[in-house]
């Protein structure tokens, strides 16, 4: 999961610091703001469509130490977390994980998430870097309402390994069989050489590769087990220019642009994060279940969805105009996200289209510096996961 509200910009100063900074700076990194950190783009010697390929092709890793992990602990801490989210996170297994979002009482999307179940009373989460204040306050602010339940934030290094080597590359690091953790499941296990204690190690990412996010909360632990990466052939660092076309391929969304507090799952196109189980008025009891649980019930009633775009040419970008091919002046959406994709070639973007244009092959216009274009509906995701899972 790549998961802001903000955008980068240019400038770095007095910005927070990763635990891997040092590492940006030694690397050549070209260091941007970013929800508030100093974050590489790219890296000196590699451009935009390298680094891309070269997660698709070997492995990548990226520090996402900026996002904010959070432990929610107590007997009602799954209670809580199902008033929040429409996951359900009852029947979710020990040491698996589910993407999910946090909900206003309108049903709109206050952050997405990824909530990983250690036991019946314990969970662990990780949430977007530009929305780490309004979800500390919304969380907080929610979990007042629930005795016997507690929330606390941590910081430390957050490392996701990409691409697919990467499996190979982390067993030369640690005891647990990788083979036996399949994709949104985690455990606890040491870097062999590097942690003194056992780390949560998960199989997710934001690619569409396989991969691993690490935990690592000791900071020198963390920078030195990254070192060690660096030095393996098959590896490169990666920034966040390359994050953000790989998670488009992948068809995966960006809070603030497929998501925000004004637009429900089933507006986004992603009815499948509302638990089944949870679909009634009696088991829902989440925040805005009302017009959520209606929506699904009531497909017609949503005039708008998430859907894929491509084109040629110049890449459509945030805020684009969409219009309809067979009437030029009627406008029928809005482009969320928009790059060139280094693995098909061509434009691919993500875009809220009002009905009928939403079928995929659908001819759309979308205008892009001060012209329009023709584009087409497209399914997502653009490019196959390749999550590594049971047989």
């Amino acid at each position: 999961m790549m998961r802001s509200c903000r955008r980068y910009s240019t400038g770095v100063e007095a910005l927070i610091k990763t635990p891997l900074y040092s590492l940006h700076v030694e690397h050549g990194a070209t260091l941007v703001p970013y929800a508030g950190f100093a974050m590489p783009v790219l890296y000196k010697g590699q451009s935009h469509i390298e680094s891309h390929n070269w997660t698709r092709s070997k492995v990548g890793i990226f520090d996402v130490s900026h996002m904010l992990q959070h432990r929610v602990k107590g007997n009602s801490a799954a209670e809580f977390l199902q008033k929040i989210t429409p996951s359900d996170l009852k029947a979710l297994e020990p040491f698996t994980s589910t993407l999910s979002v946090l909900l206003n009482d309108q049903g709109g999307v206050i952050d997405d998430c990824i909530i990983t179940k250690h036991d019946e009373n314990e969970f662990y989460i990780v949430t977007n870097a530009g929305c780490r204040d309004k979800d500390t306050a919304f969380i907080k602010e929610e979990i007042s309402q629930f005795g016997n339940a507690s929330h606390e934030n941590f910081e430390g290094t957050l490392l996701a390994i990409q691409g697919p080597q990467a499996a190979e590359t982390l067993q030369k690091f640690t005891k647990l069989d990788l083979t036996k953790l399949y994709f949104g499941n985690s455990a606890f296990a040491k870097l062999e050489g590097f942690t003194n204690d056992a780390i949560h190690i998960a199989r997710s990412g934001y690619t569409g590769e396989d991969g691993f996010e690490l935990s690592i909360p000791v900071d020198h632990e963390g920078l030195e087990f990254t070192k060690a990466l660096l030095e393996l052939e098959q590896i490169k660092p990666i920034g966040l220019a390359a994050r953000d076309s790989l998670r488009l391929e992948a068809g995966m969304c960006l809070y603030g642009h497929e998501l925000n507090e004004q637009t429900t799952p089933v507006e986004s196109s992603l009815n499948w994060l509302i638990a089944k189980s949870r679909r009634t008025p009696e088991t829902a009891g989440f925040n805005g279940s009302d017009r959520i649980l209606s929506q699904i019930q009531n497909p017609k009633s949503v005039s708008f969805k998430r859907v894929g775009i491509q084109s040629k040419g110049p890449s459509p970008r945030e805020g684009n105009k969409i219009y309809s091919y067979e009437e030029p002046d009627k406008q029928i959406g809005v482009v969320c996200s928009g790059s060139p994709s280094p693995t098909l070639g061509g434009n691919v973007g993500q875009a809220f289209i009002h009905k009928p244009h939403q079928k995929s092959g659908t001819k759309i216009l979308i205008e892009i510096r001060n012209k329009k274009r023709e584009a087409h509906v497209a399914k997502l995701p653009f490019v196959a996961p390749k999550f590594y899972k049971p047989e």
